[in-house]
């Protein structure tokens, strides 16, 4: 078990270095914010990778969704831990090196300060980080005592999915293709795959465990603990937060490209008058 805490100790870091190096001698015009960011979302990629493939395996195996267990469980949740405190470090780098290529004041060197305008600029993502962390490594690793509910713990890991749609559209903006269309198109996958593994997700859950159970899908949340149905609230919470503003985001992209397109169109058309 501890080798795959120091595997991922390993691996994470040394992913995000060897691709720093690579990504600057491979595009030499590009500047520090457009090698950490890249680098960054490469790793996250990787990591979502891994876990999805992983929760996959492991969900599907599963037989019993309360008692069964899979040993790729825990040798995962071990393996991404390192994953999740070294990804707000690489998040404060990439941050860091916008934000100086932009000009900021407070930006000319590391300091309290510039930790301080991280955490305030992205607290939820700080706060999700150290939650898997704190909470839900410990619970997976030592708190399951009789139970397994590794079919749950999979379809957490499945979860990760949406992630490498979400990196690659930040890495496309970082890069100015926002208005390709591959950005489109990849905008796309990022609604369904989030919306359908990160939201339809626990209803999905609460079915799986009403079928196994013959228990009617409305009836479920009232079979279970009351800390079971509050965990999945907290958790299911913020994935609605970041929909929604992925709609926003998704819903301006179209209206910028729409007047774009009109543009374009009336001066084509004022040239033929």
């Amino acid at each position: 078990m501890m080798f795959m805490l120091a595997w991922g100790t390993a691996f994470f870091p040394g992913l995000f270095f060897i691709s720093r190096k690579v990504l600057k001698s491979v595009f030499k015009s590009w500047n520090d914010a457009d090698v950490f960011v890249v680098s960054e979302r490469l790793v996250s990629s990787i990591h979502a990778t891994l876990a999805t493939i992983v929760g996959f395996i492991i969900a599907t195996a599963s037989s019993d969704v309360m008692y069964d267990r899979h040993r790729l469980t825990n040798e995962f949740v071990l393996f991404g831990a390192p994953y999740m405190a070294f990804d707000i470090y690489a998040m404060y780098l990439s941050n860091y090196h916008c934000q100086k290529l932009k000009g900021h004041e407070a930006y000319r060197k590391h300091s309290l300060l510039t930790i301080k305008l991280f955490l305030l600029r992205h607290p939820l993502l700080v706060v999700h980080h150290m939650v898997l962390l704190t909470v839900f490594m410990p619970t997976i690793l030592f708190l399951r005592t009789g139970l397994g509910g590794d079919f749950f713990i999979g379809c957490f890991f499945l979860a990760e999915f949406s992630t490498p749609f979400v990196s690659l559209g930040k890495v496309l903006i970082q890069l100015g293709l926002e208005d390709s269309w591959l950005h489109r198109v990849n905008g796309v996958m990022v609604l369904l795959s989030f919306f359908t593994c990160r939201i339809l997700l626990f209803p999905y859950m609460y079915w799986v465990y009403g079928q196994q159970y013959t228990i009617p899908f409305h009836k479920v949340p009232f079979h279970l603990p009351l800390h079971c149905n509050l965990a999945n609230l907290s958790i299911l919470a913020p994935q609605i937060y970041w929909f929604v503003l992925l709609c926003h985001k998704a819903y301006r992209l179209y209206l910028r490209q729409t007047r774009s397109k009109g543009q374009l169109a009336h001066k084509d058309g004022s040239k033929t008058d």
